[in-house]
């Protein structure tokens, strides 16, 4: 199977291609320049991909010139401006990437015909969040306090549309929570501050301890993009009839940021600490949780890995790196043992 996944020099993007290499498929991307020091630069994930096209999801042109020139069987559309703080100094970025940066490859994707299905991949920020106890359904409101969250509740709403008034190859959206995991160097994520501050032996600033998200494991996060995916290329017809799903964590693995970073600094040693900064922040919401019980029903998906374990998995994948081990070798390692492990 040759899949091509725009964004593949994020985080996300980077583990995916490893994953799907690793299972012997191939791999072509479209995507900015990666991050320095991002795992696609350290891990030599550039060596397994097939077409590496590097370029802007907002140019229509590009887009399509990727598709066309690689054709690939299917598309995982992962590229976004992923931020929540970002978009408040850049909105005009943040809605041009994510929405129309979206519609650009949804209209791609229907003008090439060798492209069997795809997935869109949007976030668990998209719902209206009114801060309930339990997790949101793929049927609750979508909306967004922030540019961020209303652009990917925009990407959403558009991508929905898209399925219904030009029906062609099967398409599915798929919202996740909060991934972590090994190699991850964007600002203002928990666990890349977490892993810097540790590793520098300096004290890292938490803007909202008490915030409580889903935490989840990339690995995870990423074996339901793939189940889904396969769904819709076999034209399951219960698949077929759903297009938005929940990848989430249930509800052992909502916690607060304070918790995570209790127990990250409990399993990285000492010196590791945090604080609370004086300084105000931009608005981010409380308590954002996901309920995937459709992707449990329907897919048979569920995470291999616990809340403590998906902590200690990218403690130990900082740690190994730290001490010397090639990223590469440090990434496939945990791909490959995740994949001896049997669903929670």
């Amino acid at each position: 199977m040759h899949y091509l996944i725009t964004g593949h020099t994020g985080f996300k993007g980077a583990w995916l291609t490893l994953m799907l290499t690793q299972q012997g498929h191939q791999v072509s991307g479209l995507s900015l320049d990666p991050e320095p020091g991002s795992l696609y630069e350290v891990g030599d994930v550039g060596e397994l991909i097939h077409k590496d096209i590097r370029g802007d999801i907002r140019s229509a042109d590009t887009v399509r010139a990727a598709l066309e020139t690689t054709s690939p069987d299917a598309v995982f559309h992962l590229a976004a401006q992923p931020l929540v703080r970002e978009s408040y100094s850049d909105p005009r970025t943040t809605v041009e990437t994510n929405v129309m940066g979206t519609f650009n490859v949804i209209e791609a994707i229907s003008a090439v015909p060798s492209i069997q299905a795809s997935v869109i991949i949007t976030t668990d920020k998209v719902y209206r969040n009114v801060n309930q106890i339990q997790g949101y359904i793929e049927s609750d409101p979508l909306g967004g306090h922030d540019p961020y969250s209303a652009s990917k509740a925009m990407t959403d709403i558009l991508a929905q549309s898209w399925m219904l008034s030009f029906p062609g190859s099967p398409m599915a959206i798929a919202r996740a929570g909060n991934v972590i995991g090994g190699g991850d160097v964007c600002q203002d994520r928990l666990m890349p501050d977490l892993m810097n501050g540790f590793s520098q032996g300096s004290e890292v600033l938490l803007r909202y301890p008490e915030a409580v998200r889903p935490w989840q494991h990339v690995l995870d996060c990423l074996t339901g993009y793939q189940l889904l995916m396969q769904e819709l290329i076999t034209r399951n017809p219960m698949i077929l009839e759903q297009p938005t799903w929940n990848f989430g964590p249930g509800p052992a693995n909502f916690k607060t940021v304070g918790e995570v970073a209790d127990l990250a600094a409990k399993l990285w040693g000492s010196p590791a600490s945090w604080s609370v900064p004086t300084q105000t922040h931009p608005h981010e919401a409380e308590l954002l949780a996901l309920d995937a019980t459709a992707a449990r029903q329907k897919l048979g998906w569920a995470d291999r890995l616990d809340f403590s374990q998906a902590v200690e998995w990218t403690v130990e994948w900082t740690k190994s790196v730290n001490s010397g081990i090639d990223p590469h070798t440090a990434t496939i390692s945990q791909i490959t043992q995740f994949e001896t492990l049997v669903n929670q």
